[in-house]
């Protein structure tokens, strides 16, 4: 089995019902697309890589899909590119980004993104399931909000590094769980006044 990515340029946001359209459309030509490659092949030279002058398609071994994939995400933002991932159905955007620089997202299937879009965030909540269980967003050394599915709604955790305090609450709706993570993500503290919090742990 095989895992497959897409990059290519893009100047504009991009859906997903867009980006699984790529294939059909002519991506605007970039010497970026290039230079993509040769970065990832000098970091993961047993992976598949084919470039054109308008996208790249990267293929890996499903063992190697995670390790390989953050690698690719890294690279792309760095050089302007946009992907597409076919097997989850997500865009990687360059922009909006939330307001603190190397935040991580974290998927329970096992996706990392580092500095990720706030669409691409949002689109991975609402993917969560028994294959996807929890999705975070990480602050390392600060804070972290975490969220998991459960029966009638969601679990919501909160780490606040500073008071070394994990705080727990429960949101029956999705729109509410990408409201929170939008404001964590934008430093804006919202979600912790509008919901009701208790205290797992402390120190």
């Amino acid at each position: 089995m095989t895992y497959e990515l897409l990059i290519w340029r893009s100047d504009r946001l991009l859906t997903r019902e867009d980006a699984a359209q790529i294939q059909e459309t002519e991506p605007e030509p970039t010497p970026a697309v290039a230079e993509f490659a040769t970065e990832l092949g000098r970091l993961h030279p047993d992976v598949g890589i084919a470039a054109t002058d308008r996208f790249a398609r990267v293929t890996m071994a499903d063992d190697r899909a995670d390790q390989v994939s953050t690698d690719v995400y890294a690279i792309a933002q760095g050089q302007g590119l946009v992907v597409w991932d076919p097997v989850r159905e997500l865009v990687h955007n360059l922009a909006p980004v939330g307001v603190y620089q190397g935040m991580q997202l974290h998927t329970g299937d096992g996706m990392i993104v580092i500095d990720p879009d706030l669409g691409l965030v949002r689109d991975v909540l609402a993917r969560l399931d028994l294959a996807n269980p929890f999705a975070a967003l990480v602050v390392f050394g600060h804070h972290f909000i975490q969220v998991s599915p459960e029966d009638g709604g969601y679990e919501l955790e909160y780490k606040d590094g500073a008071r070394g305090a994990l705080y727990r609450t429960r949101i029956p709706f999705l729109v509410d769980v990408q409201r929170a993570f939008t404001e964590y993500a934008n430093d804006d503290r919202g979600y912790l006044d509008r919901h009701t919090w208790e205290t797992v742990s402390t120190g």
